[in-house]
């Protein structure tokens, strides 16, 4: 495994991972901000990584900035360098664990790449993978998001089922996270994927500029598929800040839309919201009773 750097190998009973990436489909940055957002909550600790060699082009010619490392001099000293990074870190005690990881979609050599992840996956001993993504979409952003998912053995489509999302029929370019979930059914190895969708309205045309809204940190969405992780790994953790951040995601939208309707009637705005909200079908995920008595004993409990 000469592709993989681990300082510390954690010993717990039972190992799960929540993955995600700065990727293509990181609509609302939910593949990258939700593994962020628990590690520092977290307080989870490095415990290693996959080397950068050979999975990233330094430029494309007449892209200049697209893909090169961002550099920062101070007073010609060069005081950082951003490089591409994919991190393991890890959170829990000697009965259950939870690694988080978070990196950066490959430009080339994918095979190996994924290759990689899953051995260090094998190598931690983790017993389910959980990948993350988002995906822009038309939908009321005042609503539970629409969440879809996809499994890597067929023993886990009962469990996907009961998380209250719909199960994929997408068909089309494979995101990093959709090459790993097939990877890992090629290894019998359970991998589930969950894919929020993120509202996003645009209504520019050649002729305007600044119609539209978009979400950069989608805590909604982070929400929902928080609970349903929460759920699925009996993590336990404290989900109150998450549902602070979502409503106050939903009032500062609430403000931008009427800005917008007050600057822009011609847009007809509110009439499109109400259409978005009639067809709109709400699928938000319930815990069972027996939620409540796990999270307890969850593997957060430790932590504020």
């Amino acid at each position: 495994m000469r592709d993989l750097e681990f300082s510390e190998i954690p010993q717990s009973e039972e190992i799960h991972m929540l993955a995600g990436w700065r990727q293509w489909a990181d609509a609302g940055s939910v593949s990258s901000g939700i593994p962020e957002y628990l590690v520092q909550q977290t307080n989870a600790r490095s415990i290693g990584m996959i080397p950068s060699d050979g999975f990233y082009l330094f430029q494309i010619p007449g892209t200049h900035h697209l893909l090169r490392p961002i550099i920062h001099y101070d007073e010609g000293f060069p005081r950082a360098l951003e490089s591409f990074r994919n991190e393991f870190f890890f959170s829990g005690n000697e009965k259950r664990g939870l690694v988080i990881f978070l990196g950066d979609e490959p430009h080339m050599d994918v095979e190996r790449y994924v290759a990689t992840f899953l051995d260090a996956a094998q190598k931690l001993g983790v017993k389910k993978i959980v990948g993350v993504g988002g995906v822009y979409g038309e939908l009321p952003y005042d609503k539970d998001r629409f969440i879809t998912g996809a499994y890597s053995m067929p023993r886990l489509k009962e469990q996907m089922k009961a998380l209250a999302v719909s199960l994929s029929d997408y068909q089309g370019g494979a995101s990093i996270d959709s090459f790993v979930c097939r990877r890992a059914a090629e290894r019998e190895m359970d991998y589930m994927s969950f894919y929020a969708f993120v509202p996003l309205y645009d209504f520019s045309n050649p002729s305007q500029t600044g119609s539209s809204i978009r979400i950069e940190n989608d805590y909604t969405a982070w929400l929902g598929l928080m609970q349903r992780i929460n759920y699925l790994l009996k993590l336990g953790f404290d989900l109150s800040d998450l549902e602070n951040k979502s409503r106050q995601l939903i009032e500062k939208l609430d403000h931008e839309i009427e800005q917008l309707i007050k600057n822009a009637p011609e847009l007809g705005l509110r009439d499109y919201l109400q259409r978005l909200a009639k067809d709109f079908t709400e699928t938000p995920f319930v815990p069972p009773d027996d939620f409540w008595e796990e999270k307890l004993r969850g593997l957060f409990d430790d932590f504020d």
